[in-house]
C-alpha cells in the first residue's frame, strides 16, 4: 500500500463528502464537523474543541491531493467582513460562467452577467466605488435592454427567437438561489455581494472582463483605474 493510500482513510473521505454538501466552511464550522468524524473513525469522544486550525489543514491537504485530477480544489480567503478565514471548494482550471451553465438555463446566465456588469460596471465609478447591488437593482436586469436582445455577448446572432429574459418573479428566484448556492451573499441593507468563494473561483475571469490592464501593469493618471482591485499585500479581490 503507498504512503498516499495509508493518508487517505475513511475519516478523511466523511470530510470530503461533508465539504461537497456545503461547497464552505469556515474554521468554527469544520470544528464540530471534524470532531463528528474523528469520533467515528477512531471510535473515542472528540470534543470540538479538541480541533485545532492544523487538523482542518490536514484534512484539506489531503483532499486537495484527490480531487486535483478532476480540476477542483479547496482554496481559502478571509471574509472581508467578519476577516475570518472560508475554505471554498473551486473549480480550478475550466470557465466558472461556463460551469454554472451547466445547471442554469442560458436566460439564467444572462441574467446574471447582467448582474455582474452593473456590479462592477454601472455602479461602480471612480466616484463611488460600490461592487454591490441592490434587489431592486438587479431585479430590474430580468430583461436585456432593446438594443442588446437577440444578440449575445460578442455581437453575433443567437439562434432561434431573440433573447426573452426572465420575468421578475425568476429573477427573483435566480437572486435566491445564487445566495443557496454559495455564489452571493445578501446583507441585512439589502444588498448582494459575491461571496468570498465567488471571488475565489471568479478571480480570473473578473479581472480579464472587467480591467482594462492587466494586474501588475501601471495605468495612465488620465485612464480610469481597474474595476478589479487587489490587496497589494495578499493580492486577493478587493469589493468593500
Amino acid at each position: 500500500m503507498s504512503g498516499d493510500d495509508e493518508q487517505w482513510n475513511d475519516s478523511n473521505r466523511a470530510f470530503l463528502q461533508a465539504f461537497m454538501a456545503r461547497s464552505n466552511l469556515t474554521l468554527d464550522e469544520a470544528k464540530p464537523l471534524l470532531a463528528a468524524i474523528q469520533t467515528t473513525y477512531e471510535r473515542k469522544e472528540t470534543l470540538a474543541e479538541d480541533i485545532t486550525e492544523a487538523d482542518l489543514n490536514a484534512h484539506i491537504a489531503a483532499a486537495n491531493t484527490r480531487i486535483s485530477p478532476f480540476d477542483l480544489e479547496i482554496r481559502s480567503t478571509f471574509h472581508q467582513t467578519t476577516r475570518n478565514r472560508v475554505y471554498a471548494l473551486v473549480n480550478s482550471t475550466s470557465d466558472p460562467i461556463i460551469q454554472l451553465a451547466t445547471i442554469h438555463t442560458a436566460e439564467e446566465i444572462s441574467f446574471l452577467k447582467r448582474v455582474l456588469d452593473a456590479m462592477f460596471e454601472t455602479y461602480n465609478t471612480p466616484r463611488n466605488e460600490v461592487m454591490a447591488i441592490t434587489s431592486m437593482q438587479a431585479v430590474r436586469l430580468h430583461r436585456a435592454p432593446e438594443s442588446r436582445r437577440g444578440d449575445t455577448q460578442d455581437g453575433s446572432a443567437t439562434q432561434g427567437s431573440t433573447s426573452q429574459g426572465l420575468k421578475m418573479v425568476e429573477a427573483e428566484k435566480m437572486l435566491r438561489t445564487l445566495v443557496d448556492e454559495g455564489w452571493f451573499e445578501k446583507s441585512k441593507k439589502d444588498y448582494y455581494t459575491l461571496s468570498p468563494r465567488a471571488l475565489m473561483e471568479l478571480r480570473g475571469w473578473l479581472i480579464e472582463t472587467y480591467n482594462d490592464v492587466d494586474d501588475d501593469d501601471e495605468y495612465d493618471v488620465d485612464e480610469r483605474p481597474p474595476r478589479i482591485k487587489q490587496c497589494v499585500a495578499c493580492k486577493e479581490i478587493v469589493t468593500v
